[in-house]
């Protein structure tokens, strides 16, 4: 199935629900952990029926939900075709089912709060390094290239760790900042995010893609990237 691009997701207007690096994102509040066990228990029973289940977590007030396929097709430039891991339109359905399911269990989505991150570590040599990262990671070789045109990422199909993708850098001499976090937030927090930022004696090191992508600093230099995609629901 087509993967789908960000005007196709928007368009779907998921009102629950935010495209966070890969996948689809969604917090459902709930009162206790019974509440939780009967919502996820129909969750699971939708998924059955469309033969494609979300990533669930279970924690005190809340269930985490991400919806992404393994299957997506991504056709390059000279359109060959690549399986990889994004959201297509199985995951939009399921996603409006289990809106429909929220209501009917009475527990509320919180959007905004949704996050996710992912590692980055710039190289010149990521085809040289990547094998001792996907062991050290995951123990598996599978795990690299896995779900991605981009065939040097690391990417644990239990979801585990975070994905590891690798940035262009040219060979250097003496320190410097090799790794950085990509944190994902709704856009409706990315102002508050970076004010928080800000707040606590950080700075911003560029915006010039913003709100896209932000490189915030600490006091010590080190850089992490606020990223924020355009969101599934459609903004009045």
């Amino acid at each position: 199935m087509d993967m789908l691009m960000g005007e196709a997701i928007a368009e779907a207007d998921l009102t629950d629900w935010r495209k966070l690096a890969q996948g689809l994102h969604a917090r459902y509040l709930v009162d206790d952990f019974g509440s939780s066990a009967r919502f996820v228990a129909a969750v699971g029973e939708a998924g059955d029926a469309l033969a494609h289940h979300p990533r669930v977590t279970i924690d005190d007030g809340y269930v985490d939900l991400k919806l992404v396929s393994h299957d997506a097709v991504y056709r390059d430039d000279e359109g060959t075709e690549h399986r990889v891991e994004w959201v297509t339109q199985r995951d939009v359905d399921l996603a409006r089912r289990i809106t429909q399911l929220a209501s009917d269990h009475e527990v509320t989505a919180d959007p905004a709060s949704v996050s996710d991150f992912e590692l980055g570590l710039d190289t010149a040599r990521s085809a040289t390094i990547a094998p001792v990262w996907a062991a050290l990671l995951t123990g598996s070789a599978e795990s690299q290239g896995r779900g991605t045109p981009f065939g040097d990422e690391i990417r644990d199909a239990t979801g585990r760790v975070p994905h590891l993708w690798f940035g262009d850098d040219d060979e250097h001499e003496g320190p410097r900042q090799r790794f950085h976090l990509e944190v994902y937030v709704a856009p409706e927090v990315a102002e508050a995010r970076i004010a928080a930022v800000l707040a606590a004696g950080g700075t911003v090191v560029d915006d010039s893609d913003a709100p896209s992508l932000t490189v915030i600093a600490d006091q010590d230099g080190n850089q992490g990237v606020l990223c924020v995609a355009a969101s599934p629901a459609t903004q009045d």
